[in-house]
């Protein structure tokens, strides 16, 4: 990585903290993950929140038995906690939500919203907690604050005017507690529709359909302690030490009891080199590490697949020389379908193996040789395998590979797809589906006395398209950033501005709030925050609840006195939403759910009580809760039933793509693959600060991370600025993301690498999974041209 002299990025947003904001720079970061640098920021986040006291006081209350789960990542609770369970980016995430910033209708008198247009991410959410509810006025362009009787009213007319259900569209972030996810779509399918778009639409959707597919059970099937038994730990397409740092912890307990840890990622990334857990007196005070990965390969972005491919067509030529042995038990009692994938994997040539992967045969081997000496094997992945067009077939290729070693049923061995939001998993067990499950419905029908509409919903693309098309004119996003978080990012801004009614139940503001076009209604509804206090008439400090990567559910309580007696909780919110909208829909229907929707959100432990009536799993669900760790939902696969059609798991036999994006784009003078990313200071689209400590850059965004090679061939050099320029879409019109300051990086040639939102806008909104609907955010087709920025 090259080192860059002082320079200034151009920016029109007004500038409030000089350590975050000002005096751009690239310079090599040699530290470890973790360490003194983390401890460092997290220093810095608390005392510019305002709160420093109330940040402290939050952090030792995160991840408590007696506290709240932590707004970030869905990393697991271990059993035997430290008094700090927080990770760097969980603070940042807590700092931002516990800020003494406040914002209030009196900001909206000083600012319009197409003033506001033209502020970044990072300054609109860093004006503080939104405090009021608030209602649009097109007359003035601004905000004016609203009663929560007004506008639930308002809300409820324009949802029962609509000519159809199907017209309106129902978001939801991994951020929803499980308690307001099972209200939200209750309500929205009482209403007469499934279109749930979500933000599962947008990362893990391959893993829940490949699991499914392959395993009958779409999530991960791997405890928290089961890393505390592996001797191999496989990590494809993920970076831990932005994304989930507290994962970085169990790594480094494992590496350091020997078990050999094998990441796959086209960035060097310095969690998985390198870490030193601020938790450890010795490797603080003595300013030492552990390392991370035993062997770390850069496979070209989308080449997963053929790398696995690759271990298992090695694995079987070790057999053959007595090297390796299969789990012919396992494999004979409990699956089907591997002779048709042997075949698959043995015709595969190691020419388009290598050239897809973009690594050697020596490297695979290398690998292979590492999983055939390891009785117990965990594979875990994320976005990097999740958000390409075939991310199916690299999930299902993963979980042939864990089956061709028989890693199901034992401690230690399994597989482990890494959720993003807390509560995103959560969320899709309580019924956030577009694609709603027969028995959902069945058992919602049976428990409410009202026939549901059991046709497919949208889902976050055919969401875009139905507003492109007018199919949809209404939209209510329970918590997110949704025009931020969606590709595609002029032509999705523009769907938005159609919109009737755009209703956000939002902590900060965000630019979702401020995509209004001239005949939207939109509100702005304020919520609390994971850390306050979420009181009732008949409780004192309402629980809610969430669920983990490694579908433990466990117990979250506020205890934060709320920043705005004008706040109200997300449960309360949708209740009232519900209410005021049923009371003129179901009628007119000749239908009534008999559902007292303020007496559930007065005590939560009677929502948990209708969950447990309609959610396999949640028997017992208030019982089971009040320990201290929560419970598990049993996964049948460590107990090695499968619940596929035939009773079996099922080898996949999906030959290779002919051609990825990257190979692609080797034919085509001057094209680059692209793959969006979230920078150190970022939590999904939520930008806390303008750094990326561990890439080596400061105080600015708008970079591109590029290989030497691809430089000199394109007749560039590091700190040069460039236009990212895509494909045009359909109608001819350009995509472009201007002024980009090229950094030289440690990235295989041919790819490159830089943050979203600032890049969604290259991602076509036809660029998707077929079978899953994930844009393709990790390979995208861009050329570079020389930016006429003035330096």
């Amino acid at each position: 990585m090259s080192i860059e002299t002082l320079d200034t990025e151009s920016n029109s947003t007004p500038l409030q903290d000089e350590s975050l904001t000002r005096h751009p720079r690239v310079s090599a970061y040699a530290g470890p993950a973790g360490g003194w640098g983390a401890l460092r920021s997290v220093s810095r986040h608390v005392k510019r929140s305002r709160a420093p006291w109330k940040s402290v006081r939050s952090l030792l209350r995160t991840n408590q038995a007696e506290g709240f789960d932590c707004p970030g990542c869905a990393w697991g609770d271990s059993e035997h906690r430290s008094s700090f369970e927080f990770c760097e980016n969980g603070a940042k995430a807590v700092a931002w939500e516990v800020t003494g910033k406040r914002l209030t209708a009196e900001f909206f008198t000083r600012h319009t919203v197409a003033e506001l247009l033209g502020w970044d991410d990072f300054m609109l959410e860093d004006q503080g907690r939104l405090s009021e509810p608030l209602r649009y006025d097109p007359q003035t362009d601004r905000y004016i604050a609203v009663t929560w009787r007004e506008a639930i009213a308002a809300i409820a007319e324009r949802l029962a005017e609509l000519e159809s259900p199907d017209q309106a569209l129902f978001y939801t972030s991994g951020r929803a507690s499980n308690e307001a996810a099972y209200l939200y779509q209750l309500f929205v399918r009482l209403f007469g529709t499934n279109n749930f778009p979500d933000c599962s639409n947008m990362c893990h959707e391959a893993s829940g359909i490949g699991m499914e597919a392959s395993l009958g059970v779409g999530k991960g099937t791997v405890l928290l302690e089961d890393f505390e038994h592996a001797d191999a730990i496989l990590v494809f397409g993920q970076n831990p030490g932005t994304n989930h740092p507290r994962m970085l912890g169990d790594l480094r307990r494992a590496s350091r009891r020997g078990a050999r840890i094998v990441s796959f990622n086209p960035l060097r990334e310095r969690g998985l080199e390198r870490f030193a857990d601020p938790q450890v007196p010795l490797e603080m005070a003595t300013l030492s590490s552990q390392p991370i990965s035993s062997r770390y390969y850069q496979p070209r972005m989308g080449g997963d697949m053929a790398a696995v491919r690759g271990i298992a067509k090695a694995l079987f030529a070790m057999e053959e020389r007595g090297d390796f042995q299969r789990a012919e038990a396992f494999i004979t009692a409990h699956t089907q379908g591997i002779e048709e994938w042997e075949t698959v994997v043995r015709s595969t040539e190691w020419m388009a193996i290598e050239s897809q992967s973009g690594l050697s045969r020596v490297q695979l081997e290398e690998a292979a040789t590492i999983y055939a000496a390891s009785r117990n094997v965990i594979c875990t992945w994320a976005m990097g395998i999740t958000q390409h067009l075939h991310a199916v077939g690299s999930v299902r290729e993963i979980i042939n590979l864990l089956l061709l070693g028989g890693h199901f049923g034992r401690p230690g061995a399994g597989a482990c797809p890494v959720r993003g939001h807390s509560n995103v998993q959560g969320d899709r067990t309580m019924g956030i589906d577009e694609k709603a499950p027969g028995w959902l419905i069945d058992a919602l029908e049976e428990r409410y006395g009202v026939k549901l509409p059991r046709e497919l919903g949208y889902n976050t693309v055919e969401s875009l398209a139905a507003l492109e098309q007018g199919k949809a004119q209404t939209f209510i996003g329970l918590g997110g950033n949704f025009s931020r978080a969606t590709p595609d990012t002029e032509r999705t801004e523009a769907a938005m501005r159609k919109l009737r009614l755009n209703v956000q139940i939002s902590t900060k503001l965000n630019r979702s709030h401020l995509v209004v076009g001239a005949e939207t209604e939109a509100f702005i509804l304020p919520c609390l925050g994971r850390s306050e206090v979420d009181a009732s008439d008949e409780v004192e400090r309402q629980a809610v609840s969430v669920e983990d990567s490694m579908s433990m559910v466990h117990a979250s309580v506020g205890f934060k006195e709320p920043a705005s007696p004008l706040l109200r909780s997300e449960p309360w919110i949708v209740a009232s939403i519900a209410e005021a909208t049923l009371l003129r829909v179901l009628p007119q229907r000749g239908e009534n759910a008999n559902i007292d929707w303020m007496a559930l959100v007065a005590n939560y432990d009677r929502i948990r009580d209708e969950i447990a009536a309609v959610i396999p799993g949640f028997d017992d669900f208030n019982l089971r809760l009040a320990k201290p760790r929560g419970f598990h939902l049993s996964n049948p696969v460590r107990e090695l039933r499968f619940p596929t059609e035939s009773g079996k798991a099922c080898f996949a036999a999906d030959p290779l793509p002919e051609a990825i994006l990257h190979q692609q784009m080797a034919q085509r003078d001057g094209w680059l693959t692209l793959q969006t990313m979230r920078s150190h200071d970022q939590y999904n689209t939520t930008v806390y600060g303008y750094n990326d400590r561990y890439r080596g850059v400061s105080g600015q965004r708008r970079v591109l991370f590029i290989n030497q090679i691809d430089l000199q061939r394109l007749g560039l050099a590091d700190g040069d600025w460039v236009d990212l320029v895509g494909e045009p879409r359909n109608d001819g019109s350009e995509r472009r993301a201007p002024s980009f300051r090229l950094v030289k990086y440690d990235i295989p040639s041919g790819c490159v690498g830089a943050y979203y939102p600032e890049t969604n806008v290259l991602v076509a909104l036809e660029s998707h999974g077929a079978d899953t609907g994930t844009p393709a955010s990790k390979a995208i087709p861009i050329r570079l041209e020389r930016s006429n920025r003035i330096v």
